[in-house]
């Protein structure tokens, strides 16, 4: 029972995420109601902005949604196969993130051909980082606001992710422990915040270090999939996004 409830049921957790990860919303959508692969057009990446650019507004916001959505529901439902007391819940936690959007980015039911996961990252933010995704959803709008380069504000945000959450953790942390600091154990010795930190620091490191591994892997997995148009915005030809379906002569932005 112990091995099915520590192993099997999260392994069964992290393969449905890949699954539900590996929905291609905007292949599906793209052949079904308009006769079009977006991964043939525009900047060949089956996301929501290219959704928007070869197919229009109201498709790639639903594209949008919905990948989302499958960074959302994965987690969700985690609790109905992990207990929420689960020792390695944050570890795991982290795996089904990761398998979510291995599944975006290599889709089973599309050939292994999908897109670059940042709407799916989203849906995992909403979940996993809730205390800073307001600030890192805030860099993003007010990035793209200012350049309408959806590349550069999806870097941006994604680069602050890590350093806004080991911010909100000292905070978090600090408070969650204030009931310790001027505590005085029977060697006359007083907790101060660093005591206090120390003397619960392996709940810690198991609680929240994934995450923040995670935060920083994000950080450095968003760029590298937007290596094209870093380079790109360095030759000062990276094409501004903008809400309409693009003309035969505009470049498409991947």
């Amino acid at each position: 029972m112990d091995i099915i409830i520590d192993i099997i049921l999260p392994c069964i957790a992290i393969i449905l995420a890949y699954l539900i990860g590996s929905i291609p919303n905007a292949v599906w959508i793209g052949e079904v109601f308009y006769g079009k692969d977006v991964r043939k057009e525009g900047s060949k990446n089956a996301g929501a902005t290219n959704t928007i650019r070869v197919l229009g507004l109201k498709p790639g916001l639903v594209v949008l949604v919905l990948d989302l959505l499958k960074g959302i529901v994965p987690l969700a439902i985690l609790p109905e196969f992990v207990d929420k007391h689960h020792h390695y819940l944050p570890l795991i936690q982290i795996f089904v993130a990761v398998a979510t959007v291995v599944g975006h980015v290599f889709p089973v039911f599309a050939g292994f051909r999908g897109g670059k996961g940042v709407a799916t990252l989203v849906g995992i933010l909403i979940m996993l980082y809730s205390q800073v995704f307001f600030i890192v959803a805030g860099i993003f709008f007010g990035m793209l606001f200012l350049f309408r380069y959806v590349s550069l504000a999806s870097i941006s945000a994604a680069i602050s992710l890590p350093i806004l959450y080991i911010a909100s953790l000292y905070f978090y942390v600090r408070r969650t422990l204030r009931p310790l600091i001027g505590f005085v154990d029977e060697d006359d010795k007083v907790f101060d915040f660093y005591w206090a930190v120390g003397y619960h620091f392996p709940n810690l490191l198991i609680h929240y270090l994934p995450l923040l591994i995670f935060a920083i892997l994000i950080a450095i997995f968003v760029p590298l999939t937007h290596i094209k148009n870093i380079k790109r915005l360095i030759r000062k030809e990276e094409p501004r996004f903008v809400f309409r379906k693009h003309s035969q002569n505009e470049k498409p932005q991947s």
